[in-house]
């Protein structure tokens, strides 16, 4: 035991710092996406770490409470959160700033969001976001689109063999709501649904009305796009579950029109992670194990219909193929500067010796910018 004081290292739980080359190698797989994004007409926006806690909670921010770190402002002696996810706040400005835009509106953003507690597989409260959201319409086409430009920006940045799993988080409460199923018997069941236990909820559809009899046949529906669409269309749905079930047949039609190549699932009674959407919601899964790349959907801001696309750079940065390290020239005291401008337009990086003492070697270079030219540093 001793009386030490801890390493200024050391840092709170689920927060990291991130190093050379990483960070500035997930800067450029964000800058790269939001550039796709633009390309497509969506506008960066920049809203800022902290919010009043009135404003940040309202509507789908709402879902977030819980998640949010909050403290009083001094100036103010209001209640502030600091924000655990942007779509809220860029509900906020479409329907306060540019409420005098016409819709749609394609608005994108980039920043940190920081949450109260990770989970046990990704641990991390500190996490970047990129995204975009489409204000407006509330139509098949909008939410393919998002669906695809995200496809697009991952495509970009040479991510492949990714999987978009299409989920409709309102068509089990649907269901469970038509066949009159509530208090206890709903809660074991969407339980029972949360876990994908079939037998569980082959038992617990017995006790409950006719209707609530689809959902194993749903459950056990869930892979590949065309299968699952022909598995609800074959279903006996109650009115409002089959809007639902139609919506997502729409979307998926303007995805393989828009995307033929895009690798599409669904899962009909999914619902995790999707607290405040209130239709079709995405999450992209990337090869291997690498988990999830990006999750969206549909959801109100404010009062208007929306959809969009958050992707989680730091998943991103695992599944994308490692890169070379941006290469660093030497550059000795008295070189012609110049030479060294040439070399960054190159792309090198050019390390300028600032005293005698200092070597290619201890600044880390590959390069020596030398009388004859540049030259390489053998290892």
């Amino acid at each position: 035991m001793t009386d030490d004081p801890p390493s200024p290292a050391l840092l709170p739980a689920g927060l990291v710092d991130v190093l050379p080359p990483e960070a500035e190698r997930e800067a450029a797989l964000v800058e790269a996406m939001v550039e796709v994004f633009a390309r497509h007409g969506y506008e960066r926006v920049k809203p800022p770490l902290l919010e009043f806690e009135d404003s940040l909670f309202a509507g789908s921010g709402a879902a977030l409470a819980e998640q949010t770190f909050r403290l009083m402002d001094p100036v103010s002696q209001r209640m502030m959160g600091l924000r655990a996810d942007t779509t809220p706040q860029v509900a906020r400005i479409a329907a306060t700033r540019l409420q005098h835009l016409p819709r749609p509106l394609r608005l994108s953003y980039a920043g940190q969001v920081l949450r109260v507690r990770g989970t046990q597989l990704a641990p991390a409260r500190q996490l970047p976001q990129a995204g975009i959201e489409l204000i407006g319409p509330d139509l098949p086409e909008a939410d393919a689109e998002v669906a695809a430009v995200a496809a697009e920006a991952l495509g970009a940045i040479g991510i492949a063999g990714f999987t978009l799993d299409i989920t409709l988080p309102r068509l089990s409460p649907a269901v469970l709501e038509a066949a009159g199923v509530e208090g206890e018997d709903r809660r074991r069941l969407a339980r029972a649904l949360d876990r994908k236990d079939a037998a569980a909820v082959t038992a617990l559809v017995q006790k409950a009305g006719t209707v609530a009899h689809v959902l194993p046949g749903l459950l056990a529906a869930a892979g590949p796009a065309e299968g699952a669409l022909a598995a609800l269309e074959a279903s006996p749905l109650p009115p409002a579950a089959r809007a639902i079930a139609d919506r997502a047949a729409a979307v998926i039609a303007a995805l393989e029109s828009r995307a033929p190549e895009l690798r599409i699932t669904l899962d009909p009674v999914e619902f995790r992670g999707f607290q405040y959407h209130t239709g079709v919601a995405f999450t992209v899964f990337g090869p291997g194990n690498v988990g999830e790349l990006a999750r969206g959907g549909r959801y109100l801001s404010g009062e208007e219909d929306a959809t969009g696309m958050t992707l989680y750079p730091d998943a991103i940065l695992r599944a994308v193929a490692p890169t070379a390290p941006r290469p660093r020239a030497f550059i000795p005291l008295g070189a012609d500067p110049a030479a060294a401008q040439a070399l960054r337009a190159q792309g090198f990086a050019t390390v300028a010796q600032l005293s005698t003492g200092e070597t290619p070697e201890s600044l880390r270079c590959t390069h020596v910018l030398a009388a004859g030219g540049l030259r390489p540093i053998k290892e």
